[in-house]
């Protein structure tokens, strides 16, 4: 009987070790934050669940997506915080299924002359934080106790341009408008801007977008929660690549 117990003891402590060694493994994979998510800080952790869902890869649309243009305005200072949000780059990242989307929304405009310029795509979760301080206003920005699709690498913030000119299509306002009048309900617009926007929303749709109601640039996937949020700096994710 008593080497039954033992046995049965032992069994009992291995258990516990195997458990909590599972479970320092997973505290290793994300950072619990002051909101209580969970956030990828690393390409490693962040490789873990590629591995897992190959879906998940992050993307230099740069590279994926022949002729796309860019004018990544946190970047810089041109945006509404007036301060340089992310460093110097020159390309941006989406996951593989947002990326691959977008590339066929790039090929079915540019049959018409038309293609895409990228004002944000990946966000890192440290600047919605930067951001939320500006704006606390869910219509226009992300609560970080939310995170965003933006920080999910599944949102992109976008519009057209004539393939010939290069310049951007009429929509009402610019990026980052703040009023109704950047909202798609709002109709007290020029024919074309409406035309124009209506073109981008049907286009993005078809590919499996949703419109945001009061960005007119802003589309993402519908399944934010499949995807963890990161805050992976690109440094890193240029290194990966």
């Amino acid at each position: 009987m008593n080497k039954i117990v033992q046995r049965f003891q032992l069994y009992i402590i291995c258990m516990i070790v195997f458990l909590l060694t599972t479970l320092h493994a997973n505290a290793q994979d994300t950072v619990l934050n002051k909101y209580g998510l969970w956030v990828i800080t690393s390409n490693v952790q962040l490789q873990k669940t590629i591995n897992k869902s190959p879906a998940k890869k992050m993307i230099d649309l740069k590279a994926a997506i022949p002729g796309i243009v860019f004018d990544l305005r946190y970047a810089t200072v041109n945006n509404f915080t007036h301060k340089q949000l992310y460093p110097a780059i020159t390309t941006t990242f989406l996951r593989k299924t947002a990326a691959t989307a977008l590339a066929s929304v790039q090929k079915e405009l540019n049959k018409k002359g038309l293609g895409l310029k990228i004002f944000d795509a990946y966000r890192p979760y440290s600047a919605t934080e930067k951001m939320w301080e500006l704006v606390k206003d869910e219509r226009y920005a992300a609560d970080p106790k939310k995170g965003s699709g933006h920080n999910r690498g599944i949102a992109v913030d976008l519009t057209i341009i004539d393939l010939v000119t290069k310049k951007e299509l009429a929509m009402g306002t610019g990026f980052d408008n703040f009023t109704d009048s950047a909202h798609h309900a709002f109709t007290a617009l020029p024919i074309q801007v409406l035309q124009n926007r209506l073109l981008l929303k049907t286009t993005m749709e078809r590919y499996g977008f949703k419109a945001l109601d009061t960005e007119w640039w802003h589309y993402s996937l519908p399944n934010a929660k499949d995807y963890e949020l990161l805050d992976i700096d690109f440094a890193e994710l240029i290194k990966k690549k």
